[in-house]
């Protein structure tokens, strides 16, 4: 059983765990630009919210976040717009595996440089509006935690949502905290009522804090071969190749640890709390105005009621409208009821069935170097705005079955075009021949904006031909 009383004062790390795709959240969130990504409450993305709730309660600079190797290059200047250096803090999965193995892979990382460490495990997608009580909760969980409990938060159910897993508790333990009895899996309405009036029953946060060492403990017992695996995955070399990690067991901590372990508590937590989860669950986390919409964007509503409007870009306009959600990006538009918004996950389904692009990518695409931006795309020629940022570059690389041209509208551009190294200002521009060795690059303190006009039939990744890697900076590498 647990120890009653703290030995050591160890430091804490907070591990975001940033995997997750997010399809209810579509047309915002995208197999490429997840919603942890996105700026859904505020101006700041959901990680970034998530890594300054811990302020100052917690060193930010001991923030690791965990996710795939894909958003590895725009999780590292999220953290860099925020002031946080990215160096040794973003660990990469070469695919999803749930949160068993993302937990293990931390917990595994922090003991390279740590003998022990209390680890506070945090969803880099969810929102809390009460940042006082959070931080109030972490104090005590951690706490617990140093006495070796395993903590898990447990947010006391307001109304019986069914969409939760809940958690049932017993036997005070210490101050509010409880022993786990058993996990339940989303209950149907008359039970979710049942929990709701017995007052012990609570929603599961996803939120944990645990020892290192207490933890690997748990995972040896419960989950050796998952342990062994990732052990020898580790020790093979600083890659993780992406064979071995699919083979893990594609479990979650719940079922793998939480279910089995002596050693769970739930803290009953109520601090203005959401997974958000659909565009259902955000509307009900925001403000609403005199007519109970949620309204964002270039907006404009009569008769219109208990609604989520969004826009990005176009006017939306609506009339006579009742519990609706409508989601406006460069690319779509989602129109639902807001009571079955969630059921968007299906159609992502099918989008990606169809092959349509829109399932997986906004018009604007994050890459190591910079962005672009697809402006249009009409028979044989297709337009884009590209950003680079400075001192990055593109690959050296060749077309054979389309023609560019480039006009510089901001900063300087350093460009390879055949046998000619150009350096152009603003309002210049080349012509690149098809088959034309080719490299753009930004010398410059400062982002270089081009637009790139594409002429040539043509499927554009079987026709370029790279001749250095496309991760941009000369010295950085993409992550292994």
């Amino acid at each position: 059983m647990p120890k009653q009383k703290s030995k050591t004062s160890l430091t804490t790390y907070p591990i975001l765990l940033a995997g997750g795709v997010g399809t209810r959240l579509w047309p915002i969130s995208r197999e490429l630009f997840p919603k942890q990504l996105a700026s859904l409450v505020g101006f700041d993305s959901l990680i970034q919210s998530t890594i300054k709730r811990l302020l100052p309660l917690l060193d930010t600079q001991s923030v690791r976040v965990v996710c795939g190797k894909e958003y590895y290059y725009e999780i590292k200047r999220h953290l860099k717009d925020i002031g946080i250096s990215s160096e040794g803090k973003i660990i990469t999965e070469p695919c999803g595996r749930n949160t068993a193995p993302a937990v293990l892979l931390a917990v595994l990382n922090i003991l390279k440089v740590e003998k022990d460490a209390i680890l506070l495990i945090l969803p880099a997608d969810h929102v809390i509006s009460d940042v006082a009580a959070f931080q109030e909760k972490l104090k005590t969980a951690i706490k617990l935690a140093e006495m070796d409990y395993i903590v898990t938060f447990g947010l006391k159910p307001h109304y019986p949502e069914t969409g939760y897993g809940y958690i049932e508790g017993t036997q005070n333990v210490d101050g509010d905290a409880l022993h786990i009895k058993r996990f339940i899996e989303k209950p149907d309405k008359e039970t979710a009522e049942q929990y709701l009036e017995a007052g012990n029953y609570f929603w599961n946060s996803g939120i944990f804090a645990f020892k290192a060492s207490v933890i690997l403990k748990e995972y040896k017992v419960f989950q050796p071969d998952l342990l062994k695996d990732m052990q020898k995955i580790l020790t093979a070399g600083d890659s993780i190749p992406r064979e071995s990690y699919e083979h893990l067991s594609d479990i979650s901590i719940d079922y793998a640890i939480m279910e089995k372990t002596q050693k769970g508590l739930v803290l009953p937590s109520d601090f203005g709390w959401s997974d958000i989860g659909s565009w259902k669950s955000l509307y009900d986390f925001l403000p609403k105005d005199e007519n109970d919409n949620v309204v964002e964007g270039d907006v404009i509503t009569r008769e219109t009621k208990n609604s989520f409007i969004k826009g990005y870009g176009r006017l939306i306009v609506t009339n006579g409208l009742k519990n609706i959600v409508v989601v406006e990006t460069p690319d779509t538009v989602f129109v639902s009821d807001l009571n079955k918004s969630q059921d968007v996950k299906y159609i992502v389904n099918e989008l990606k069935a169809l092959g349509r692009k829109e399932y997986q990518a906004h018009t604007t695409v994050y890459r190591p170097w910079g962005y672009y931006t697809n402006l249009e795309e009409k028979d044989n020629t297709k337009l884009k705005r590209i950003v680079l940022y400075p001192k990055a570059k593109l690959s050296l690389q060749m077309h054979y079955h389309r023609a560019e041209h480039w006009v510089v509208v901001h900063g300087t551009a350093k460009i390879i075009n055949g046998d000619q190294t150009l350096l152009l200002k603003e309002n210049e521009s080349t012509y690149i021949p098809k088959a034309t060795l080719h490299r753009l690059e930004n010398p410059g303190k400062i982002p270089l904006h081009i637009i790139e006009v594409q002429m040539g039939n043509y499927v554009e990744e079987d026709d370029i031909v790279r001749y250095d890697d496309d991760f941009g900076r000369a010295d950085s590498k993409a992550p292994d």
